[in-house]
């Protein structure tokens, strides 16, 4: 299923968005994508979250940042307090006026680092949520001065989140491969991400990156946060997401075609990173993309 394009909601008064979603039902499922950067802080709903493809479980103060044309959809499963709405409080803002922050205010440096990796999408901690959720709660009912001001605190603070986690593996998208700045660990991931449906051997790869086995393995997990073996996994299962989504290739034939000889070892390491088999993944989540 293709991910349909949103228009944005812009006001004259304001340079950036806010989109303020109270839903007393539930947060429906609609794959969409934008140009713009997407930050959302979910409130009172649990349920799943889809980034490209990726999905994952949420909760009461999940907040994610998403960079441009990243598809994605919230889809709750239910509320926390029944007696209260589930909540998305949405900040929107384009890459030229995030771009402007930085060339004209040095003291915003920091926050270009952020945005790249957004392109990834980031997660970030419990802390740092716990932290932005009043400020952003806040900008609710602020005049747009008020909340421009708020805004660039919130960017700074989440700039300063070292528990920030990617959602997607880097170099995902084109978008956002400037972020590796290492040339020998681009080259690896680049490969990697051309072929990781076939057999890798960690040697191969680290003669790739000129480098012995232990150093590979050192820097592979400094600019990735995970070995080089989990990466590949991520990868593989990811790609097996979206094949369980959109199409109807039986689970053998999935397996096969993201690298697995073993359909046990699929089944095995599928259930270890998302919790559950390829097949419960199709009946919970299939569904929507048809």
């Amino acid at each position: 299923m293709r991910p349909s394009f949103e228009k944005v909601p812009t006001e004259a008064d304001a340079s950036w968005a806010l989109l303020n979603r109270r839903l007393s039902d539930a947060i429906p499922f609609e794959w969409h994508h934008h140009p713009e950067y997407e930050l959302t802080l979910t409130l009172n709903s649990r349920g799943h979250r889809y980034i490209s493809n990726d999905v994952a479980p949420y909760d009461d103060g999940d907040l994610i940042l998403l960079g441009p044309n990243v598809p994605h959809s919230w889809s709750s499963a239910e509320l926390i307090d029944p007696g209260q709405p589930h909540v998305a409080l949405v900040i929107w803002f384009s890459a030229a006026w995030a771009e402007s922050l930085v060339t004209l205010f040095p003291e915003l440096g920091q926050l270009r680092q952020l945005l790249a990796a957004a392109q990834h999408a980031l997660s970030f901690s419990e802390a740092v949520s716990r932290e932005i959720r009043p400020i952003i709660e806040a900008m609710v009912n602020q005049e747009p001065s008020e909340r421009l001001i708020a805004l660039l605190a919130v960017l700074n603070k989440l700039a300063r989140d070292v528990d920030a986690t990617r959602i997607l593996p880097a170099l995902a998208s084109k978008a956002g491969s400037h972020i590796v700045e290492d040339a020998r660990i681009h080259r690896v991931l680049e490969y990697v991400h051309g072929h990781y449906a076939h057999a890798l051997s960690i040697p191969t790869l680290a003669e790739m990156a000129c480098v012995s086995v232990s150093a590979f393995h050192r820097m592979f997990r400094r600019h990735t946060r995970c070995t080089a073996l989990d990466y590949i996994v991520r990868l593989r299962v990811g790609h097996a997401c979206a094949l369980l989504m959109q199409g109807h290739l039986t689970v053998s034939m999935i397996a096969e075609e993201v690298g697995y000889s073993s359909q046990a070892l699929f089944n095995r390491q599928f259930k270890a990173l998302k919790g559950l088999t390829p097949s419960e993944f199709r009946r919970q989540h299939g569904h929507h993309f048809q």
